[in-house]
């Protein structure tokens, strides 16, 4: 069975995206789910240093682009 995590969140999940995309700078991020993604962080932060402090909506994003296969291919696009 999945332990979630303190807030909720499922750690298999979470780690997953950490494992393929944990090295994305944040700045990358923002190019594709705009200025306010992971706020508070500076933009060469990657993906790995703040999975878990990220707002609800940031995660969200994440989390269903992740869930439905595009979160590769637009990580390729705004890395170009």
């Amino acid at each position: 069975m999945k332990e979630p995590g303190l807030d909720g969140r499922h750690r298999d999940k979470d780690g997953e995206i950490s494992r393929k995309h944990g090295n994305t700078l944040v700045g990358t991020l923002r190019k594709i789910y705009g200025k306010p993604f992971a706020a508070g962080y500076p933009e060469t932060t990657v993906l790995s240093e703040v999975l878990h402090q990220l707002n609800e909506t940031s995660l969200s994003q994440l989390r269903r682009d992740h869930g439905t296969g595009h979160l590769e291919h637009k990580i390729k696009q705004a890395s170009k």
